[in-house]
């Protein structure tokens, strides 16, 4: 294995933590001058390479791939992209009414949920987690939603049936929760 390669790998797994001079010495059976050498050689194949968004620097005594300056707007867009944010709480709870009533209308889900949610379907079609596959014949003809193969593979499930199993709650009827035993 190239040198250079193993203390790249090293700086990539190690991600925004970033790893100390100590740690990639002991894991390359380097000593701290030699693995120092490599890393200023990284550094200076990263500055010199005009293809490369990638740079390394050293921060809090660890090192760490970041991306270079010259990628910045990139990066701001992708982080002001809908699909770079983590799901919210309301997405995740409409995901999974669609993915265990589908085919299903945005009426029902807002009728299960008690909650518009408009916007929420948006984000789940931008994402390409629930799409559109029909309509209901019913006046107004309104849209029934269902869950995407991506919704498959981003949950790493083969097919719906896989799905984990709903706790059924009793219902417990006024009556029962007020009533006890009397003492005659």
């Amino acid at each position: 294995m190239n040198e250079l390669a193993a203390f790249e790998a090293l700086l990539f797994v190690s991600g925004e933590e970033g790893i100390s001079l100590n740690e990639l010495a002991q894991l390359t059976k380097s000593t701290a001058d030699h693995t120092l050498l490599c890393l200023k050689k990284l550094e200076n194949k990263y500055n010199k390479d005009d293809h490369s968004g990638l740079t390394l620097i050293e921060t809090a005594e660890s090192y760490r791939l970041v991306t270079k300056k010259t990628v910045s707007s990139i990066i701001q867009m992708y982080a002001q992209s809908p699909l770079s944010k983590k799901l919210s709480k309301a997405s995740i709870e409409t995901l999974a009414v669609i993915a265990y009533k589908q085919p299903i209308t945005r009426m029902e889900i807002e009728e299960i949920r008690g909650v518009q949610l408009a916007s929420s379907l948006q984000k789940l079609k931008l994402r390409n987690l629930i799409q559109e596959i029909g309509r209901l014949d019913a006046p107004g003809k309104p849209v029934l939603y269902g869950t995407t193969d991506y919704f498959l593979d981003y949950f790493g499930l083969n097919d719906l049936t896989e799905l984990p199993e709903l706790e059924v709650e009793e219902e417990l009827t006024s009556q029962s929760l007020f009533d006890e035993p009397m003492d005659l």
